[in-house]
């Protein structure tokens, strides 16, 4: 069978799982190429495979780039639109870590130049693929949940500053952003998933315990424009330990709750009306198979199909948008104190200035 050969840019931690499952679970998966600015790192990730090491992403794809099947982003959030711009004119798919981008503009920029290159493009949001979820989502696309009423995420994450000071980039406005931006990125995106677009967003966010330019933790109200409520809990302030990462969807006919870690265990699976496929559900969609990174595997196995069948990604360019909108939005209410109504333009929300 043909290999899927990927060139990474960007050898930072993230880096390293998406080495692992693209070795382990994608059956003709192979990285032919690394890239990151410090020569040494991509030299570390090389090494022992046949993957070539790089500091500059425009020479890695002119020495290898007829060998190159998709583009891994993996770089600060800051530099994907930069990172974008240097790599679109060769052609290949482009994953990107979430998030998009940092900033509306740059997210505008990245779809118009893949538009005009016609390079498909692919936001990381991994769990939606974590089979708790997919059941869930089937659910709702069957209409199960009726009127729905509210959905809730909560991320309760332990990172302390020796996780913050190990890259200078993280928790930085520039570059990174704070819980909401970073962590609760995942958990957003699967609120806007399952609750629809939203009307309005009124937040507000502190930093308590980490010495960083960002909040590590932060609150906030949403109106979906069904009429349905949500709120995002967040923070990486949990001591002494990570506690879970959940999502709860909550409608007139039924409930679900799916916790764990990162939204990879069911809690709760209880309807009105029973369906025969319930008792399956709570038996063999409970959790992920054992094994680190199911999740990003059944992503890119997903994303490579799309390619070679010429469809629409689950994560695209514009999925990984409405995300960034809003926590652009949240960022925006906190800095006024207002609530502030989607399809805006940011004032004073920092994420991403220079």
């Amino acid at each position: 069978m043909k290999k899927t050969r990927f060139a990474i840019v960007g050898c930072g931690s993230i880096a390293k799982k998406h080495m692992h499952v693209i070795n382990n679970y994608l059956e003709n998966g192979e990285i032919v190429g690394f890239c990151d600015i410090d020569g040494d790192r991509a030299g570390k990730y090389a090494a022992n495979t046949a993957g070539k090491p790089f500091s500059d992403a425009r020479s890695m794809m002119d020495a290898i780039g007829d060998q190159v099947d998709i583009i891994s982003i993996l770089t600060p959030s800051g530099i994907h639109a930069q990172n974008v711009k240097e790599l679109v004119g060769y052609g290949k798919p482009l994953i990107i870590e979430k998030p998009l981008a940092l900033r509306l503009e740059e997210a505008d920029e990245i779809l118009r130049l893949c538009d005009e290159h016609r390079v498909k493009i692919f936001v990381v949001h991994q769990n939606r693929y974590n089979r708790p979820v997919i059941k869930a989502r089937e659910a709702l696309e069957s209409g199960r949940f009726g009127k729905l009423v509210m959905g809730t995420v909560r991320l309760r994450w332990k990172r302390d500053q020796a996780y913050y000071d190990e890259a200078k980039w993280r928790g930085t406005w520039t570059y990174d952003g704070g819980v909401f931006t970073n962590q609760a990125s995942h958990h957003i995106d699967m609120l806007t998933w399952f609750m629809g677009n939203v009307e309005s967003v009124k937040a507000i966010g502190v930093t308590r315990l980490s010495k960083i330019e960002c909040e590590d933790t932060g609150a906030a109200i949403l109106r979906f424009t069904n009429g349905a409520l949500g709120i995002i809990e967040a923070t990486t302030a949990t001591r002494p330990k990570d506690l879970e990462g959940s999502i709860s969807i909550l409608g007139e006919k039924g409930s679900v709750v799916i916790g764990g870690f990162f939204m990879n265990e069911l809690v709760t699976w209880e309807f009105i009306e029973p369906d025969t496929t319930d008792d399956t559900v709570r038996k063999d969609f409970t959790a992920n198979p054992e094994g680190w990174g199911y999740n990003l595997g059944e992503y890119l196995k997903d994303a490579i199909r799309s390619i070679e069948s010429d469809r629409a990604g689950l994560v695209d360019g514009l999925e990984g948008r409405k995300s960034l909108e809003l926590i652009s939005a949240i960022y925006e209410s906190i800095e006024t104190g207002n609530e502030i109504k989607l399809r805006f333009v940011p004032q004073r929300c920092r994420l991403g200035v220079r």
